[in-house]
């Protein structure tokens, strides 16, 4: 399998936080992804970029907030996430390079 240039537009970057550890150990992989892609572009694009077998996709979307920085006024980003289970006997190593 080849990887697509578009699957780099649907795949952003890889979350590592504290709760996107413990949903590791449960076999699933967290990722940001662009806003506007479907669970079906997510689940070829991880399939395709890592070779993995995905077993289910779940995303959610977090609004952006209004912040304050030195007296200004500004506004975060929506960001959307994909928490991507993968089957039995396959991992990703998120430490690693792509």
């Amino acid at each position: 399998m080849t990887a697509k240039p578009e699957h780099y537009d649907v795949i952003r970057k890889p979350v590592i936080t504290e709760k996107a550890t413990m949903a590791s150990e449960a076999g699933a992989v967290v990722f940001e992804v662009a806003i506007d892609s479907s669970k079906p572009q997510i689940k070829q694009a991880v399939e395709e970029l890592f070779g993995v077998k995905v077993k289910a996709v779940n995303t959610t979307i977090t609004k952006g907030k209004t912040k304050r920085f030195r007296g200004m006024s500004g506004r975060r980003s929506d960001v959307k996430k994909a928490y991507v289970t993968l089957e039995e006997g396959n991992t990703i190593d998120v430490t690693t390079g792509l």
